[in-house]
């Protein structure tokens, strides 16, 4: 992670569209707004350049660092091999604020690619996840899925030195006394000797390891699962990652055994005002207003929101995953990544027709219609995104159209 969310790293990513990822989501984990939500190689690490004003703020910054009981041995080897980041600063100031609608946000957390992957992880990963299961009280496919948005189950992990990122961040100065409260955390991790300053890498903006944790997050929640005396998020084995995952909801609230939510159908003439965050009944009182489980079984107590098409009660567990990440749509992905993991089926109303007045058909066949004609939109899962739009605007072009680079039903009439 990561998508468009506001995240337990705060301020690190107020405004930037996950990650996906989704994801959201931090946090660049998947191929979103690519036209397909699925897995693409990282992007190349950034190159360090020289810069006076960064070395002259290092050293201020040691000074500080020093007041604050980081030994002089931790200061030199992390700076020892980090640098400035022009790119990083570029990616921090061009951040754009938008929104996904869920119906792609879904499209994107709970993409063919992603539930197959994590299907196959959490077989995988069985054991160790329920082990951390029994110890921290959070259900093993709920672990599964935060891993699933935050990273691509580990794939998407960053490669950027954290220590060169944060201290870029900070000299740069835009929410500088944030980055350098990131820094000193950092400081104070190298310092434990639970990594290295090699070993360090993460997002753009400091998240690291297959959950995605900012320094500070690290030192109050991350823990040492497998015993080996380090509390290593970093590694391939994503042990330690995903029990921290576990700490950090177990410690925000999560009850055993109370699932984050569920879709449900309303009866028809439902009272619209008992909608929303907030206005909770137990699961008694909502089957007696006609409320039922989609997917057949028993109701939970919570509250029940209506996302423009499907309808979906939250209990006080889908509050804690907020915890983790505050922004509804990516606790809606984790739930239902977790669903699905588990081998529930997709969400079953239909969310209708976008302000395009095109549904999620609609776009994927104009997908596969502009790639059947050599406009290649990196897949058909119909999330409108910059590949798509790419792959529209030159079809346009070609035909002698106005170029827009956005979807219509004419433009897909036109295709056919």
């Amino acid at each position: 992670m990561g998508m468009d969310f506001l995240t337990r790293r705060g301020a690190l990513l107020a405004g930037a569209a996950g990650l996906l990822s989704a994801c959201m989501p931090g946090r660049g984990t998947t191929s979103r707004g690519a036209g397909g939500a699925g897995y693409r190689a990282p992007d190349p690490a950034p190159v360090a350049v020289p810069n006076a004003g960064w070395d002259s703020w290092v050293e201020g910054f040691k000074a500080r660092a020093a007041g604050r009981g980081i030994s002089q041995g931790t200061l030199d080897a992390a700076f020892r091999g980090a640098g400035f980041l022009p790119d990083v600063i570029e990616r921090d100031r061009n951040q754009t604020e938008f929104k996904r609608s869920l119906e792609d946000y879904l499209s994107i957390a709970a993409s063919d690619e992603r539930v197959g992957l994590g299907r196959q992880k959490f077989a995988e990963y069985g054991p160790t996840l329920r082990a951390i299961e029994g110890r921290y009280g959070v259900e093993a496919h709920v672990v599964a899925a935060v891993w699933g948005l935050e990273s691509f189950f580990g794939t998407r992990r960053g490669n950027v030195p954290v220590v060169s990122a944060l201290s870029t961040l900070a000299y740069d100065g835009r929410r500088g006394e944030f980055f350098e409260s990131q820094l000193t955390a950092a400081m104070r991790i190298l310092q434990s000797g639970d990594t290295s300053p090699s070993a360090m890498v993460g997002s753009w903006a400091g998240a690291m390891g297959h959950t995605q944790f900012i320094p500070t997050s690290y030192l109050e929640f991350a823990v040492d699962f497998t015993g080996d005396g380090r509390r290593d998020i970093w590694s391939d084995d994503p042990s330690d990652a995903l029990a921290s995952t576990a700490a950090y909801l177990q410690r925000s609230g999560w009850t055993r055994g109370l699932p984050w939510g569920m879709e449900v159908t309303l009866p028809a003439g439902f009272n619209a005002g008992l909608l929303g965050r907030g206005k909770g009944k137990s699961a008694a009182e909502w089957q007696a207003l006609g409320v039922r489980a989609a997917g057949g079984g028993a109701l939970a107590g919570g509250s029940i929101i209506d996302r423009g098409g499907p309808a979906f009660l939250l209990t006080q567990n889908f509050a804690t995953i907020l915890r983790y990440n505050n922004a509804q749509n990516y606790a809606i992905g984790v739930g239902h990544l977790s669903d699905r993991i588990l081998g529930r089926g997709p969400v079953q109303a239909s969310f209708g027709p976008d302000v395009t007045g095109m549904t999620k058909a609609d776009r994927q066949e104009l997908q596969r219609l502009l790639t059947a004609r050599g406009f290649d939109t990196g897949g058909s899962d119909g999330v409108i995104g910059a590949k798509t739009k790419s792959a529209i605007s030159a079809f346009q072009s070609a035909q002698g159209m106005a170029v827009t680079g956005e979807p219509s039903l004419a433009l897909l009439q036109a295709l056919r």
